[in-house]
């Protein structure tokens, strides 16, 4: 590999100038609020309660460790994580792409038809702030009057001292459309709103990719993700002052403790948790994903080939200092949001006994914000799911394009050339976006979607974590090789991963 001498730069050695050169874990951070913490999280909160909260931490911490080993070696070698996994030991299908490229194969079809369930997130938010079809007018009325009548009938519960809250809401839906009779009870016909926008959205969104860049990703996706995550931070704070909604210091520490709530009424906590685990934090895909976004801030070129000289070494290491504080930085910004998504989805929703699902899932996690907003709730919660949704599904097609493309070269499909595979990346980002909403009208059940993702990622966790410890001790640089105490963690994740792994499989399949 040629390369111009002056794309060479010496490391940040400032604090401060190091923290202008992070940006990969902002872009990454943008990616998994939206489905990890604002979905997955809250649905695992509403589930379960506080006893889950230690599984959540522990799902945003561990992965950390894998996620720099993979970002170290893209860092020293300059290869894409796809082309780095094909290295990795194992059998090969006629020998284009081993084993761990073709699953990820299989997780990325499980990935972008988490990206449809996003967009109709998005389409959903839309459809409840700007309904486009009288339908969804009255649709609208009638959900959220249904949704305010258990609102209230809990809070009247908890007035008269009432520890259990059982509650059957009216049918408050024929007083606005008789075509919304539900055929069975909690089902209503949806109106065509939420697929109009996710539409919309979609077609905006190739356009945007296509034409756009690094800088344009990592700006917009920073300021969506920083703007909500402020304002969940405000409303937990805010909702100590609500008697029945504040939880105490004993109930958070009760939920750090290693305890399993119990399954009820056809709902498995466990197993919602599980698929959580897989997504939060830096799931599967996001292992994946960290190093091309490294490479494209320029880590990787700013360090230079390995010429095996002691100054290269120097840049090596300063420009993986920068990568630790983006990743650890990262860390901080998406465990402290997660525990708040959690902490709303325990104290509100799990108390009322709502589980956001299906085509009212956005409608109830805005639920999460009524005991402080009061009537600016649902305004409040829609300006914040759609700057995470949306920057989830924008960050994520821009990543999907990048490493689909990487995969086609693997296998042979296309030519190895960057050129090639630059083309292929302005044509997947246009195509993508049409993909996820055609699932999403397939297949409209957001929340599911975004949790059969979550299942596929868990599963691939091991496998990641074999690697991760492959390019540990056999792609590492004399000199440049981590501390024993690193070593001791790196293995304690790979362990975590393999047990989740582990227990995600027999979960949902045995």
């Amino acid at each position: 590999m040629n390369q111009d001498q002056s794309e060479i730069i010496s490391p940040p050695t400032s604090f401060g100038r190091i923290l202008l050169a992070v940006g990969p874990g902002l872009i990454v951070a943008g990616s998994i609020v939206g489905s990890g913490e604002l979905i997955a999280t809250t649905k695992t909160g509403a589930e379960s309660g506080f006893s889950l909260l230690w599984l959540i931490v522990i799902g945003c911490v561990i992965k950390v460790f894998a996620q720099i080993e993979f970002g170290r070696y893209a860092l020293i070698s300059g290869k894409t994580t796809l082309v780095a996994l094909d290295e990795v030991p194992g059998p090969r299908i006629k020998g284009r792409g081993n084993w761990l490229v073709w699953y990820w194969l299989i997780m990325w079809l499980a990935s972008i038809s988490q990206l449809g369930g996003i967009v109709g997130g998005v389409g959903q938010a839309l459809s409840i702030s700007a309904p486009l079809t009288q339908q969804g007018v009255a649709y609208n009325q009638a959900a959220d009057a249904e949704q305010l009548a258990r609102f209230d009938a809990f809070r009247a519960a908890h007035d008269r001292g009432e520890s259990e809250f059982e509650v059957s809401t009216p049918n408050t839906w024929v007083s606005y459309d008789a075509s919304y009779q539900p055929a069975t009870p909690g089902e209503h016909r949806q109106p065509h709103d939420t697929a109009i926008w996710a539409i919309l959205i979609s077609l905006i969104t190739s356009v945007i990719l296509v034409v756009g860049r690094y800088n344009l990703i990592q700006s917009f996706s920073t300021a969506l993700v920083a703007s909500f995550t402020l304002l969940v931070v405000v409303n937990v704070y805010w909702l100590q002052s609500e008697a029945e909604f504040a939880f105490s210091a004993k109930e958070f520490l009760s939920g750090l403790m290693f305890s399993f709530p119990e399954k009820t009424a056809g709902v498995s906590p466990i197993r919602t948790a599980l698929a959580t685990f897989g997504i939060i934090g830096v799931g599967a895909a996001e292992l994946i994903t960290y190093p091309y976004w490294c490479l494209e801030k320029g880590y990787g070129k700013f360090t230079g080939k390995n010429d095996g000289s002691q100054a290269w070494k120097q840049r090596a290491a300063g420009w993986m200092r920068v990568m630790h504080v983006d990743a650890w930085g990262a860390m901080l910004i998406y465990t402290f949001a997660t525990i708040a998504f959690y902490l709303l989805g325990a104290s509100v929703l799990h108390r009322i006994g709502l589980n956001p699902e299906k085509g009212d899932m956005v409608r109830t996690l805005a639920v999460m914000f009524q005991p402080v907003f009061s009537e600016w709730a649902a305004t409040v919660f829609l300006f914040g799911a759609l700057a995470v949704l949306y920057s989830t599904f924008f960050v994520a097609n821009a990543s999907h394009a990048r490493t689909f493309s990487d995969a086609l070269r693997v296998i042979g499909l296309i030519a190895h050339d960057e050129q090639t595979r630059d083309r292929w990346i302005r044509i997947l980002s246009g195509v993508f976006p049409i993909l996820c909403v055609v699932i999403f009208i397939a297949f409209p059940a957001p929340a599911q979607l975004v949790l059969i993702s979550g299942i596929a990622q868990g599963i691939m966790l091991p496998m990641l974590a074999a690697a991760a410890l492959f390019f540990r001790y056999k792609r590492s640089v004399e000199g440049l090789e981590p501390n024993k105490l690193w070593d001791t963690f790196l293995w304690l994740s790979a362990a975590a991963m393999l047990v989740t792994g582990a227990w995600t499989f027999y979960a949902q399949f045995i």
